[in-house]
């Protein structure tokens, strides 16, 4: 998970740009690079591996300066090379940069024709160019770094060195977070505030869409539709940074907001965005006969849904049960199947307890987990990992997330593998899949309308929630975030099922909320609805705007982005998140240590 940090002061720098990013290895990163003006001329250093390797570099070939950036980069697009190394340099221009441009290929192929040569396999460089073409036709650097900015899609967050311009280092942040830090005579860039940690305490966070011009005597903060915004300056504690809530009334709140970059790091391990291709896992998909999977809570329901993805794109049939049951009824496992254990710490005694018990069967394991040194990371044959970072919250939101992008992606590659996806349809799917982090990014853009439908929210006794397809286990994980911190009583069910008993349970006192994508399956979810608003029940419909309308004087709607389906999970899940959390705010629960929940359940 990519770092950045930049200073720009009086003193030596390279010194502090690399015990900056030390503290920023908590990530995982493949390649580090540092850049510095000087003596008029941006110099950089790039080394493969760890920062002890760029340490290496820097010994044979020392630079100095007083304004520098830094970066620890996980690879997206391109091999983690040297050539691949953050910073890039296009001209006058040297940037790094978290995140993925989603528009790359086609504003890289309008710079060649331009006559610009690309010297990376990354997505970062484009915009380096992008910049110097702007600033080459006389543009204020601000002004041209708002023109390039307006042309990106996707997610980022940068700091940007400019020739000429001494002291300055520009930063901006779309859906990846960047941190403003305040020193005496010496300001400083990070992406959070552990990055800037060693310098200063006094952080101001920057918001969705924001820039900033940052100089060693202040910063000047833009917003996204190009009024001056002002930030407030809070202190945070440089021990504590890591797990600081920063901006944020909660950490739970603070781990919504962070999926855009959890999702696609984890699925960064998984796909490679420039070939469209699905990276080659340690299992041979095309040999098995079955998957088996365990997990509980959460991970039970993640891995419901990549139950759906097995099947739909792999052809693979695919269990999933619930490890607390699944090792006491004496399953009946045939040789060609592989067992896959989900969870976020790697240490739930259930779920640890059923691989450990497949793998006495004679079973090929797998573990797809957050912690890479849990226990169920060394028990497995193969691990999986996901790139969340660390979950504060007892009730896991971008552990949640990270599950299912990595379980989708796997499908994709053993769809690959099984002969049943071609090399079109896979590059659809990986391209589908790297547009996850943007659309979450603008699923979080609703928090305002779902924070108003809480307040009645809040009132409710008891609560369904309704969901077809992979939005079933969706709904029943939306459920489950609603008990587990408002204390409100939730069920989720399949809507197809309504009619079947659950249906009685409907009255003008009894919510139901609604997860209806535009897809083949929304006018039987839409029918089931019907029959909820013609019974006086309060429906909540998340649906993108341009979906049919509902008849009924209790039918509310709040509008999700469109999205491919494969996605979809993902993207909905962010709703479900918000709904669960300001229910619980507006009840005044302890939202982050919910009652007699804790976060790595190490007991049977």
């Amino acid at each position: 998970m990519c770092g950045i940090i930049g200073v720009t002061g009086t003193g030596p720098v390279v010194s502090r740009l690399i015990d900056s990013l030390k503290r920023l290895e908590y990530r995982g990163y493949d390649s580090a690079g540092i850049a510095v003006q000087s003596e008029g001329r941006i110099e950089r250093r790039r080394a493969k591996g760890k920062i002890r390797e760029l340490e290496a570099v820097l010994a044979a070939e020392p630079v100095a300066g007083t304004v520098g950036i830094g970066h620890t980069r996980w690879a997206t697009h391109g091999a983690p090379t040297t050539s691949n190394a953050h910073p890039h340099k296009a001209g006058r221009v040297c940037l790094v940069h978290n995140g993925i441009i989603e528009n790359f290929a086609e504003l890289k192929a309008e710079m060649e024709a331009e006559g610009r040569v690309f010297e990376s396999q990354t997505d970062t460089e484009v915009v380096a160019h992008l910049l110097d073409h702007k600033l080459a036709a006389g543009m204020a650097p601000l002004d041209a770094f708002k023109a390039t900015l307006d042309r990106l899609t996707g997610a980022y967050a940068l700091a940007v060195l400019i020739e000429g311009e001494d002291e300055l280092i520009l930063g901006a942040r779309r859906g990846s977070p960047l941190v403003v830090g305040w020193g005496e005579g010496e300001m400083y860039l990070g992406s959070d505030a552990l990055a800037v940690g060693p310098f200063t305490q006094r952080i101001s966070y920057l918001e969705e869409g924001d820039f900033v011009a940052v100089t060693r005597t202040g910063a000047r903060m833009v917003d996204a539709s190009g009024r001056p915004a002002d930030r407030a300056v809070v202190q945070v504690s440089a021990s504590s940074a890591l797990v600081e809530k920063g901006e944020y009334r909660h950490f739970m709140e603070k781990e919504i907001h962070e999926q855009p970059d959890s999702v696609q790091h984890t699925l960064s391990e998984y796909l490679d965005l420039v070939s469209g291709k699905a990276k080659v896992q340690a299992v041979d998909f095309a040999a098995l006969s079955r998957i088996q999977i365990v997990a509980c809570g959460t991970a039970f329901y993640a891995a419901q849904i990549g139950r759906y993805a097995f099947e739909k794109y792999a052809g693979l049939p695919c269990d999933v049960e619930i490890a607390s049951e699944f090792r006491y009824r004496d399953p009946a496992l045939s040789p060609g199947t592989l067992a896959v254990a989900v969870s976020q710490s790697g240490e739930t005694a259930d779920t640890l307890a059923g691989l450990k018990w497949c793998k006495a069967q004679g079973l090929k394991t797998a573990a797809v987990v957050n912690v890479h040194t849990s226990s169920m990371a060394r028990e497995a044959d193969v691990l999986w990992p996901t790139h969340a970072g660390p979950e504060i919250g007892v009730a896991s939101t971008k552990a949640f997330t990270a599950q299912v992008a990595a379980l989708l992606s796997l499908a994709v590659a053993a769809g690959v593998a099984r002969g049943r996806i071609d090399a079109v349809q896979e590059a659809e799917l990986v391209k589908a899949l790297f547009e996850a982090p943007r659309l979450i990014a603008e699923a979080l853009q609703m928090d305002a309308g779902i924070h108003a439908l809480t307040l009645d929210l809040a009132k409710a006794r008891d609560v369904l929630f309704l969901g077809r397809g992979p939005m079933f286990p969706l709904a029943m994980e939306g459920a489950l975030k609603l008990k587990e911190i408002s204390y409100i009583h939730a069920e989720g069910y399949a809507a197809g099922e309504l009619k079947h008993g659950p249906i009685a349970l409907i009255d003008e006192a009894t919510p139901t909320v609604a997860l209806a994508p535009l897809d083949d399956l929304f006018e039987k979810t839409a029918s089931n609805l019907q029959e909820v608003a013609a019974r006086g029940g309060p429906v909540i419909m998340i649906t993108p705007e341009t979906a049919p309308a509902l008849h009924g004087a209790g039918v509310r709607r709040v509008h999700a982005p469109d999205c491919p389906a494969l996605i979809a999970p993902l993207v909905y899940a962010v709703p479900m998140q918000l709904l669960a959390y300001y229910t619980a705010v507006q009840k005044g629960t302890d939202v982050d240590q919910p009652r007699n929940l804790a976060k790595s359940v190490t007991v049977e």
